[in-house]
This record gives structure tokens, C-alpha cells and sequence, in this order.
């Protein structure tokens, strides 16, 4: 007697994209963000916020996959916000800032992944939300460095029950591969100088040519020398032009 071959399995539908959150007062960045998040198989931006407060209100209503943080905005600030969206979704910081305490306090209060601007391609980005989602720690190399330093100014991990959740499962290896994997960044990208990279980014938060000579300690002439030597390297003409180039967004 013979017997019926069974129907061969349908295969399994992709699964549904992934809805994330971008929370950043930049809205140059928030658009490219965007742009670059949505329209893909993988992932989809279901709503932007410009502050902690706007990104919680939006987390409850669109219960998003993944919030997308930043740490410096204006009213309720990244840090401020993170502790009360980690209930409602993991979350990934994607900022500028890389100040040891920065990134330490973020995942201390949290966050599944640090990255900093400019140290990832679209891919990556895609890549660590992805992992991120799924409980896999991602942080880029500025981040990593900060860690790298956390660990050699505090006691062994076991020894400090302080030191961020993050860093008792990483050991050293890890963070270097997290960092190796994470490829070029935009300053040698573009073969900024260091000051140049350092302007750029201060571009790229919004500040002006008279803050950005404030902070840097030169004139504002200097300023603007600097700014003609990026925007030939980065091949822009306007400053979001520049920023999105800069932020892996363009």
C-alpha cells in the first residue's frame, strides 16, 4: 500500500519589520534616521519624539519594538527618560555624547546598546536594533573605550555590584570585538583631522560658529576656515547636508 506524500511545508512568512521610536531634538537627525529606518523588509520608524517626555508619551501610545535614545536634549533629557522607557521597550542609545560617565550611567539605568554617531553604516545600525530587541548588548567604539576605562578605574566586576549590568556579562574580549565589528568610522571615513571631527560634531548638534569658537577656543574666522576644509572633505554645502554625511544618515 502505498502512502500519500505529505504536502510539502509552506515556508515560514518573514517576519513583521521591526517599529521603532527615534527620540532626538535634532530634527536633521531625526529625519535621516527615518529615512534610512523605514521602507525596509526589517525595520519601520512608527513615531519621532523630540524630548524624554514626547518619547515616553509615544512609547505607551505606539508601543514600540525598540526606542532609539538620544542623551543630550532639551526639557526631560535621554538619561532622565531612560529609566521609565525601559519598562515600556529596550532601548539603544544613539548619541554623540561618549563621556565615560555618560555611557556608564546609560546602561547602569538600562540601555541594551550605546552608539555613538558616526561609528556605524546603516547595516550596523540595523544590526544592533536587531540585537538589541533580542537581549545581545551593542555598543561602538567611542562607547567601548569609555567602558575600557570604567573597568580599569573600578574594582573587578564581581567586587563592585555598582558597576553596570552590561559589564558583568562582557569581559574585556568582547568589548573589543563589539568594537572591531563595528567598522570605519566617519572621521577617517573622510580623513578629518581630529579638530575638524570635533567641529563636525558640534555642527551636528546645531550649534553655531560663535559657539563652536567658545568651546573650541578660537576665533570664529578659524571657525569658519575649518568648517570650508569639512564641507570640501565631506563633499556638502550646507550644514544638515554635512551632518547627515557626518551621522551616517545621508
Amino acid at each position: 500500500m502505498q502512502h500519500a506524500h505529505p504536502w510539502p511545508e509552506a515556508p515560514a512568512p518573514p517576519p513583521p519589520p521591526l517599529r521603532l521610536l527615534v527620540a532626538d531634538d535634532n530634527p536633521v537627525v531625526r529625519a535621516g534616521l527615518t529615512a534610512l529606518l523605514t521602507g525596509r523588509a526589517d525595520t519601520t520608524v512608527v513615531a519621532e519624539a523630540a524630548d524624554g517626555r514626547e518619547a515616553y508619551e509615544a512609547a505607551l501610545r505606539h508601543r514600540p519594538d525598540v526606542i532609539l535614545l538620544d542623551v543630550r536634549m532639551p526639557g526631560v533629557d535621554g538619561i532622565s527618560a531612560l529609566p521609565h522607557l525601559v519598562r515600556l521597550a529596550p532601548v539603544m542609545m544613539l548619541t554623540y555624547s561618549h563621556e565615560t560617565e555618560t555611557v556608564r550611567e546609560a546602561l547602569r539605568l538600562g540601555a541594551g546598546g550605546y552608539l555613538v554617531h558616526g561609528e556605524f553604516t546603516a547595516e550596523q545600525l540595523v544590526r544592533a536594533v536587531r540585537d538589541v530587541r533580542e537581549g545581545r548588548p551593542h555598543v561602538t567604539p567611542g562607547a567601548t573605550k569609555a567602558l575600557l576605562e570604567a573597568l580599569r578605574m573600578d574594582a573587578p566586576a564581581h567586587e563592585n555590584p555598582q558597576l553596570p549590568p552590561i559589564l558583568k556579562e562582557s569581559t574585556r574580549q568582547e568589548l573589543s570585538h563589539m568594537q572591531s565589528s563595528m567598522g570605519q568610522s566617519s572621521r577617517s571615513r573622510y580623513r578629518l583631522s581630529t579638530r575638524e571631527a570635533e567641529i563636525m560634531d558640534f555642527i551636528a548638534s546645531g550649534m553655531t560658529n560663535q559657539q563652536i569658537a567658545a568651546a573650541c577656543f578660537i576665533t570664529e574666522k578659524t571657525v569658519k576656515n575649518h568648517i570650508n576644509r569639512i564641507f570640501a572633505k565631506l563633499q556638502s554645502t550646507t550644514r544638515s547636508q554635512a551632518a547627515a554625511k557626518w551621522l551616517g544618515v545621508a
